[in-house]
């Protein structure tokens, strides 16, 4: 059996997914108590947070874990890195999501232009997350559209064309109505994380990433 086969089947499996939807209800409930009992961070991580662990279930808790609670033992590159993949995966994926259902699901594009709407929206949903904040804390809006181009493009192009071409390998030809659209779509996003996320350590390490706020001392 090969590597797609399996993976198809994995994605397909009734009793597979209804344990993945558990899961990643748990995993939901739990980082939306903690965030609102045990923590004190930035609106904006409260949903970059909520968006990661929504589109990886336990995967999206770990590193939330690891990473985005006050009570980590001391901040890391590692963890900064973990945090701006984070952040770029909140609005990516949403964008990501927008842009499959929209070009693929609802109007039935070719896979060349559900690639291109789907970057397209991933990118803009992405860019959106990070020059919003910097307008309202003050920066004028050009200024922080270049600085958001400069800052997140690698990461944004990284973790898209890695996230779509898995998409398109799984489950470009499923229907939206089938049970693969669905899973392959989320199993790609995950993938793109694991991608983006030597990117953004190294943008991190480079000074051209802050790598989002420290809970420890938030």
């Amino acid at each position: 059996m090969g590597i797609e086969t399996a993976l198809e089947h994995v994605l397909t499996t009734p009793v597979y997914l209804y344990l993945w939807a558990s899961l990643v209800l748990g995993s939901v409930a739990a980082v939306v108590y903690d965030l609102r009992t045990n923590q004190d961070l930035a609106s904006l991580m409260n949903v970059v947070w909520t968006l990661t662990v929504l589109y990886s279930g336990p995967l999206g808790l770990a590193v939330y874990w690891f990473a985005g609670r006050q009570q980590i033992a001391r901040d890391s590159l590692w963890r900064r890195g973990v945090r701006s993949t984070a952040h770029c995966y909140s609005g990516c994926g949403a964008g990501e999501v927008t842009g499959v259902v929209l070009a693929a699901g609802v109007l039935a594009l070719a896979t060349t232009q559900t690639i291109a709407l789907t970057f397209t929206l991933a990118y803009t949903f992405g860019m959106a997350l990070t020059v919003g904040p910097l307008v309202q804390d003050g920066v004028g809006f050009g200024e922080a559209v270049r600085d958001a181009f400069y800052s997140e493009t690698p990461s944004i192009t990284v973790m898209e064309v890695v996230a779509i071409s898995v998409d398109v390998w799984l489950a470009g030809e499923a229907a939206i109505t089938e049970p693969l659209f669905w899973s392959g779509l989320l199993f790609s996003l995950s993938i793109g994380y694991v991608a983006a996320y030597p990117v953004n350590v190294a943008l991190v390490s480079r000074g051209v990433k802050e790598g989002m706020q420290n809970p420890a001392v938030a």
